[in-house]
């Protein structure tokens, strides 16, 4: 065979796919081109073939050869402008994660995520000590002692013994006793530091672990450049720790959706639910993503993080001590408290103006059985087999009197009636506590493949106290306000009020009302098998419940068909009390091209007709080549 035959099959090939891709959408399956399938096959098997030989070893020449080019070209200039604003393509992250992973040899991920994680969090807190050592050194003329413990502490910065300090790390790596030399130094880190006591990885000098590598791994971590003003050791090592996260619970498959939620996911909740002051909570917090989202909007947003109070529980020994590195690592001070939350809540006297979660997806050993008599279950006992209602009341019992709740769940959760559950969702919808439910597209995550929803809740809709008045306030002063009183005046009256007031924080008076948006249309695939969430996905959720729910300069809400839609206690009974978006948001509208029908149709029937005359064309342009190949009839 010769090139320009494989060169014309590759043509015949390419130029038949896309006369498929031109036939309009109304007209019913077609052969194509009129060929068998074993013969079209044929053709696709030749063209491949051709198309392997021009890249390997032998060029196509001849008038086919600057389309192929140029066709292959485009097709790589949009894969890369798919991927231009996803974490799959990051700066100097993505080049440190490449040269960790090629040193990680045989080692499984969730072993290995432990050694790199904490020799990061170790060379963090080394550089953040040494960095308020060398100001307080400067200072001892004015009486500051670099020596001083407290002065590191104010600063809510660790002291680092000498044997820990990350320069001793760094010159010993070449020695064999390196493992023995790091877990030392973590030791003497948890000895002089309470707050990590029992929380950092101890276990380097173990046999399994190949100390050259080791080595090479402490040398390639030293390497992350810090020191100057616009290069804080905060920033550039917490941006190195998520996304060394991410990578490793993509490593992990299933395991690692256990300790991370991509942050893109965390993202929605945190901007629509807009954590500005207050009490932020997250009873199943994995390695703490939802706080750090918390802590980057109120800094993207002007905001002071010393307003907001951080509470979390994990069930899980390991990712709970993930969490308290990576909190730590952003000087982010949070209780965070290892137990199951179900069995032994850690703070069961909290009541939170936030609750951000995305507790396991319909998880059923949870010891329901053991806990049917809980006062937690206001609406009704979930049941032992799916935890997933079992969640949901407990982050409304957790609740302040005005606080809101956004968190992930499985789809199945909007209309699920087995167990009981219909009635529990039931219950909830009645008492006016769903505020906004988002369904989200498929391939977010990396432990399930399956679709999710996010659920928004909040104990009180009216409005009538902002969040700003709830943290001013105690809970006993915010008691103090009757019901009663509030009802006096109108329901246009108090958002008149609310509009006038200048309050940031105020809402409208939404009872009685509930926000559905249908975003699973949204994202772009970062790779083969995850999509993520871009800014303008986000902000148009973010924005549509931020236009209902009435926030200020967040402009005017409309419902959109096929996006979203506001609808009434009364409607949501008439569907069962199913929460599923698409039932409510309707379809998206067909824009009109202004094209009357009957001209529409006979273009279309020209241009179908023109596609089979080239057709022919082409079936006997590959029969004369076949039977030149000598497999003609």
């Amino acid at each position: 065979m010769t090139l320009v035959n494989c060169a014309f099959f590759q043509r015949v090939t390419t130029r038949s796919h896309s006369r498929i891709r031109l036939l309009p959408a109304w007209t019913a399956p077609l052969p194509v081109c009129g060929l068998a399938p074993a013969l079209l096959a044929l053709s696709i098997w030749l063209g491949r073939r051709c198309y392997r030989a021009q890249k390997c070893r032998h060029p196509v020449r001849g008038p086919l050869a600057s389309p192929l080019k140029e066709l292959m070209a485009k097709k790589t200039a949009k894969n890369k402008k798919t991927n231009t604003d996803t974490t799959a393509n990051l700066g100097f992250e993505a080049k440190l994660w490449a040269a960790a992973d090629a040193l990680r040899n045989n080692m499984d991920a969730a072993e290995y995520k432990h050694v790199v994680l904490g020799l990061i969090f170790l060379k963090y807190i080394s550089d953040a000590f040494e960095a308020r050592h060398a100001e307080l050194s400067a200072q001892k003329s004015q009486g500051a002692d670099p020596e001083d413990r407290d002065e590191y502490r104010a600063d809510s910065i660790f002291w680092v013994p000498k044997e820990a300090r990350w320069e001793r790390i760094k010159a010993s790596a070449p020695q064999p006793t390196i493992g023995t030399i790091v877990d030392d130094a973590m030791a003497a880190i948890e000895r002089d530091n309470p707050s990590l006591r029992n929380v950092l990885p101890k276990d380097y000098a173990r046999p399994g672990l190949d100390k050259q590598r080791l080595g090479q791994i402490i040398n390639l971590v030293s390497d992350i450049a810090l020191g100057s003003a616009a290069d804080r050791a905060r920033d550039t090592l917490g941006r190195v720790y998520e996304y060394f996260l991410s990578r490793f619970a993509s490593a992990e498959g299933k395991s690692g959706g256990q300790f991370y939620t991509p942050s893109h996911v965390v993202r929605v909740l945190v901007d629509m639910l807009a954590p500005y002051k207050g009490r932020v909570y997250d009873p199943c917090c994995g390695s703490g993503g939802m706080f750090v989202q918390s802590e980057k909007f109120i800094e993207a947003h002007a905001g002071k993080l010393d307003d907001i109070s951080i509470y979390g529980q994990e069930s899980n020994y390991t990712t709970w001590r993930l969490a308290k590195m990576n909190l730590a690592i952003r000087g982010i001070d949070a209780q965070i408290a290892h137990g199951d939350t179900f069995r032994n809540d850690r703070n069961p006297d909290l009541k939170a103006d936030y609750v951000l979660a995305n507790p396991p997806f319909n998880d059923s050993d949870w010891g329901g059985e053991l806990l049917k008599d809980d006062r937690r279950w206001v609406y009704g006992v979930p049941p032992a087999s799916n935890a997933n209602y079992a969640w949901v009341q407990h982050f409304i019992y957790h609740l302040a009197p005005t606080g809101l709740a956004g968190f992930v769940l499985a789809n199945g959760s909007m209309s699920s009636n087995q167990s009981g559950e219909g009635e529990i969702r039931k219950a909830i919808i009645e008492a006016d506590l769903v505020d906004c439910m988002v369904a989200l597209p498929g391939q977010l995550f990396y432990s399930t493949q399956i679709p999710v929803c996010l659920w928004f809740l909040t104990r009180d809709k009216s409005g009538r106290q902002s969040r700003e008045g709830n943290n001013r306030h105690s809970r006993e002063a915010h008691g103090s306000h009757s019901r009663e009183a509030h009802d006096s005046h109108s329901r246009e009256a108090h958002d008149s009020h609310s509009r006038e007031s200048g309050n940031p924080f105020s809402y409208r008076d939404r009872r009685g009302e509930t926000l559905f948006i249908d975003a699973r249309k949204l994202g772009t695939m970062a790779d083969r098998t995850h999509r993520e969430m871009l800014d303008a996905d986000i902000a148009k959720i973010a924005g549509a419940y931020h236009a209902w729910r009435g926030d200020k300069d967040a402009g005017e809400y409309a419902d959109v068909a096929g996006f979203c839609k506001s609808a009434a206690l009364e409607e949501i009974r008439k569907h069962g009390h199913v929460l599923t978006p698409g039932r409510y948001v309707g379809a998206e509208a067909v824009e009109d091209d202004g094209e009357p029908f009957d001209e529409k149709m006979k273009r279309l029937t020209a241009t179908l007709r023109e596609q089979q005359a080239e057709a022919k064309k082409l079936d006997a342009a590959i029969a004369a080549n076949l039977k030149a190949l000598g497999y003609g009839e």
